[in-house]
């Protein structure tokens, strides 16, 4: 490989991203190494570090990523029930953001993207209660919900509810627990 191409990448951000992302989802985050990714995406094993410049940089990068993304899923869905099935969507679909976005010892957490993506993600999760009864203590009833649903994600991602489950389809099985658990959102004020 030349040097020449080495800089004229394209867009090495994403390809350092997609791999990283591929590390995570595969052998977790621990495994990961900007010079293995360098090598994954053909570039110097310093090309990384312009972008991201250590391992904490990429990872910090992965949760913004991650929370820009959840946060778009959770505004596309109305309703407290279908933002927890988006919760456990979005989690199935980018497992390995998910594993980075809930560790905050892996990322640098007073980083200004990071900050205003998780912002717009808790904005989102709060307008999913906002439907709720009103309650004593509503930020308990946030939590309550958020458990749920992370716990649920949590559970499905690492192939504890597969024997519970059986062949049904896990966004309707948390359709399911949710109506058991918050069925006060269906009555009628």
């Amino acid at each position: 490989m030349t040097s020449d191409r080495a800089y004229h990448h394209g867009d090495l951000r994403r390809a350092v991203l997609t791999a990283a992302l591929d590390v995570i989802r595969t052998e977790g985050p621990a495994a990961l190494s900007l010079r293995d990714l360098a090598r994954r995406a053909g570039v110097s094993h310093a090309a990384p570090a312009h972008h991201f410049k250590d391992r904490t940089g990429l990872l910090t990068a992965i949760a913004a990523e991650g929370y820009t993304l959840f946060a778009d899923a959770l505004a596309a869905a109305p309703g407290l029930r279908e933002r927890g099935v988006a919760y456990v969507r979005f989690a199935r679909a980018h497992p390995a953001h998910f594993q980075v976005m809930f560790q905050p010892d892996l990322y640098r957490t007073d980083d200004p993207d990071l900050l205003a993506a998780k912002a717009r993600a808790t904005t989102e999760l709060r307008a999913g209660v906002a439907g709720l009864p009103p309650t004593d203590d509503p930020r308990l009833a946030g939590m309550a919900a958020w458990s749920l649903a992370h716990g649920f994600a949590t559970l499905l991602l690492s192939g504890n509810l597969d024997d519970a489950m059986g062949d049904r389809d896990p966004e309707e099985v948390f359709r399911l627990v949710a109506r058991l658990l918050f069925s006060a959102e269906e009555t009628p004020g």
